[in-house]
C-alpha cells in the first residue's frame, strides 16, 4: 500500500503556550475529517511533510506541531540563552491539550514515533477521554533502562564508536548517567565545548543505528545538531521528566490504563530498543493493542515496509 501524496497545510499558526514559548502548528487534509495529531521524535526533532503522507487526506484532519524548542517553535533550543527548565514532558502534555482546545477538537487519534510514542502513551494514560486510538512506531517507554541501553549498553556492539563517545567526557563523568554528563557539556558557557559535545553525541546516535546509512544529513547542520543534542540529553538525563520509580518506568507500569483505547504498535525487528522487550511487554499489558512486527528494519519509520504498515493502521482507524 503506497504512501498518500504530499499535501500542503490549509491552516497554521503560532500558539502561545506560556512561559514565553510559542508552538508552531499546522493542519492538513479534510477540515471535516477524523482528527489526528502527529507527535514527532527526538526529543528535539520537528514536524515534516512526510508524516501526513501516512494518512488518507480525504478521511483525516491531520494536525502537526513542533514541540517546545523544536523546528519553528520559539524560543529555539538551539539558542544557548533559551530556558530549558520549562521544557518537560508535563509542559508538552499541557501544550497538546491547549492545542486540542484551540482547534476545537474533542477527541483525536494520536500518532507517535520514537520519543513521540513515549509522549503519546503518557498523554493517553493521563487524558484517555481525548484519545480515540494510538498508532505508534519505533516504540519506547522513556524508562531509565532504555536510556542506559542506548547510551552505554550498546557500547559492547559498537566498541570503537563507544570509545570515542566516552572520550569527549571528563574521566570522572564516564561511569554515571552519560546523557546527563553530556547535557552538562551542552550547557557549558564555552561555545567550543558545546559544539564538540553536540558533534560527539550525534556521531554516537548515528553509529548505533541498526542499518546504513552511517551518516545523517540533518546532523551536518550545526544549529540543528546542537538543538537536537541539547534537547535529547535534557530529557534523557532527567528521567524524561517522568515518575520513574524503577527501571521499567511509569509508562509500562501504567499500561493497563490504556484499556479501552485501541492501538497499533508498528515495530522494526532490528530496533535496538527490542533488546529490552519493551514493545512486547507493552502490548501484553495493554488490552486491545495490536503488535505489527516488520522484519529486517531498525528504528526507521521511513522504511518502505514500515510505512506500509503505518498506512494500513491509519486506514483501518479511518473507518472506525
Amino acid at each position: 500500500m503506497p504512501l498518500y501524496p504530499e499535501i500542503e497545510p490549509y491552516d497554521h499558526g503560532m500558539l502561545d503556550v506560556g512561559d514565553g514559548n510559542h508552538v508552531y502548528w499546522e493542519v492538513s487534509g479534510n477540515p471535516r475529517g477524523k482528527p489526528a495529531v502527529v507527535l514527532h521524535g527526538g526529543p528535539g526533532s520537528r514536524a515534516n511533510a512526510w508524516f501526513p503522507c501516512l494518512f488518507d487526506p480525504e478521511a483525516y484532519r491531520i494536525v502537526q506541531f513542533d514541540q517546545r524548542g523544536c523546528g519553528r517553535s520559539t524560543p529555539p533550543a538551539g539558542a544557548y540563552e533559551t530556558d530549558m527548565s520549562v521544557n518537560t514532558t508535563a509542559h508538552l502534555i499541557a501544550d497538546l491539550e491547549l492545542l486540542r482546545r484551540h482547534l476545537g477538537i474533542e477527541r483525536w487519534l494520536v500518532w507517535g514515533v520514537s520519543w513521540g510514542s513515549v509522549l503519546g502513551l503518557r498523554y493517553a494514560q493521563t487524558h484517555p477521554g481525548a484519545v480515540t486510538e494510538l498508532v505508534l512506531t519505533g516504540v519506547a517507554s522513556g524508562s531509565d533502562a532504555e536510556v542506559a541501553l542506548l547510551t552505554r549498553g550498546l557500547g559492547q556492539f559498537f566498541p570503537d564508536a563507544f570509545e570515542r563517545f566516552l572520550a569527549e567526557l571528563p574521566e570522572d563523568e564516564r561511569d554515571g548517567n552519560l546523557a546527563a554528563a553530556y547535557n552538562r557539556l551542552l550547557e557549558s558557557p564555552d561555545a567550543d565545548v558545546r559544539a564538540r559535545a553536540a558533534r560527539a553525541w550525534t556521531d554516537w546516535e548515528t553509529a548505533i543505528a541498526a542499518q546504513p546509512p552511517r551518516s545523517v544529513p540533518r546532523y551536518e547542520d550545526p544549529v540543528f545538531r546542537y538543538s537536537f543534542a541539547r534537547t535529547v540529553t535534557h530529557y534523557w538525563g532527567n528521567d524524561h521528566f517522568l515518575d520513574q520509580t524503577d527501571l521499567d518506568g511509569v509508562v509500562l507500569r501504567d499500561a493497563p490504563l490504556l484499556k479501552g483505547i485501541p492501538g497499533t504498535l508498528v515495530q522494526g525487528s532490528l530496533d535496538p530498543g527490542n533488546l529490552l522487550g519493551v514493545v512486547w511487554r507493552l502490548h501484553h499489558a495493554w488490552p486491545g493493542s495490536e503488535l505489527v512486527l516488520v522484519d529486517d528494519v531498525g528504528h526507521n519509520a521511513g522504511a518502505p515496509d514500515m510505512a506500509q504498515a503505518l498506512v494500513e493502521a491509519t486506514d483501518k482507524y479511518a473507518r472506525s
